[in-house]
């Protein structure tokens, strides 16, 4: 989908609040890890960490665990070919759309930790590079309170 295609689609508040569910609730792993979507455009997702006790991987720093970064990455990631995936397809029902997620796995992901994780809350950004009938591409970045770029992910997941 072209730039200018994808950035006229405005999703609907029916389609945004399943995916919020499918994200943020049905995915428990996400749920644990308190992940919260920001918003969610075909072009960029967004989501939101705070930092707990319960995701510290370096407990003389309180660094966030490596493991917990590349979780929100892939998850991200994985929600940004879904977003694109989704503006393609518009003449469906939300509901319709909503149930491409059956079908998404992760074929492979590469992260990059660039800068110790270690503030109070962090944000997640995904866009996809590109979206095929049967594989999706995605570019992710994790950054801290100040916009401080810490990691960088690249994922391809499979969409049919």
């Amino acid at each position: 989908m072209s730039p200018s295609l994808a950035s006229s689609v405005v999703f609907e508040p029916e389609y945004l609040e399943g995916f919020r569910q499918i994200y943020e609730e049905k995915i428990v792993f996400n749920h644990t890890l308190g992940l919260k979507l920001v918003s969610v455009t075909p072009e960029e997702v967004v989501a939101r960490i705070d930092m707990r006790p319960e995701l510290v991987g370096h407990y003389a720093y309180n660094r966030i665990h490596g493991g917990v970064i590349s979780a929100v990455l892939d998850a991200i990631g994985s929600a940004a070919v879904m977003a694109c995936l989704a503006a393609k397809h518009m003449k469906e029902s939300p509901a319709e759309r909503l149930e491409r997620f059956a079908k998404l796995g992760t074929i492979d992901l590469r992260v990059d930790y660039l800068r110790p994780g270690i503030g109070e809350h962090f944000t997640i950004h995904a866009h996809a590079l590109r979206v095929g009938t049967r594989v999706g591409t995605s570019r992710m970045e994790f950054r801290g309170p100040d916009g401080t770029l810490m990691s960088t992910g690249t994922g391809a997941y499979i969409v049919s």
